[in-house]
């Protein structure tokens, strides 16, 4: 039975199901009608984070130009550039058998390409969720549905994963940036050049 979450949530991921050593983060958003003559691509990113909850280089930021990192513990699976469709829009694959021992945390991030000069944001996005699906049963672990609660933002950080001990929690965050993924890489502490 797949556990749905709430904003701030958290929950044991590990211990509560174990064996379970890698899973599929689907991520799936909805545009709303819109006049503006452009596309929505909305890009998924992990964040590899350190104990200062900052990442340190190209290895800790995995997206679609940089599909692997943290020593090949996180993959994303591809850039879906429109969105169409029901289901998973974008994947990321973590396995936290991989995951260096440095990283603490693993930020699941979400923002909308170009979004400045198309005009868009998060106000025109609507049922956006975050699943976690066991990548060897394929069960669905939980899902976490984001709600309506953007408006200006153009990045939003939708899920962390972190270690408690030798297992791995999750938190359903679901709090919006302004200022696309450069903000996001400059809270995370990359140069976003």
């Amino acid at each position: 039975m797949t556990i749905s979450l709430s904003k701030g949530q958290r929950i044991d991921l590990t211990k509560t199901n174990p064996g379970l050593t890698k899973v599929v983060v689907g991520l799936g958003w909805d545009t709303n009608r819109y006049s503006g003559g452009n596309d929505f691509d909305l890009d998924a990113s992990a964040f590899l984070l350190h104990e200062n909850g900052k990442a340190k280089g190209e290895d800790d930021f995995v997206f679609y130009n940089n599909p692997s990192g943290g020593a090949g513990a996180v993959t994303h699976t591809g850039d879906n550039r429109t969105g169409a469709g029901d289901g998973d829009d974008e994947q990321i694959i973590v396995d936290f058998s991989k995951v260096p021992a440095q990283i603490q945390r693993v930020g699941i991030t979400v923002t909308i390409y170009d979004a400045e000069s198309r005009s868009q944001n998060f106000g025109q996005v609507s049922n956006a969720f975050v699943r976690v699906v066991d990548a060897v049963s394929e069960r669905e672990v939980l899902r976490f549905d984001l709600g309506e609660d953007f408006s200006t933002e153009t990045a939003v950080v939708f899920c962390e994963f972190y270690r408690h001990g030798a297992d791995w929690k999750f938190q359903a965050v679901g709090s919006g940036f302004a200022g696309g993924l450069a903000a996001l890489c400059r809270n995370y502490g990359l140069d976003a050049q």
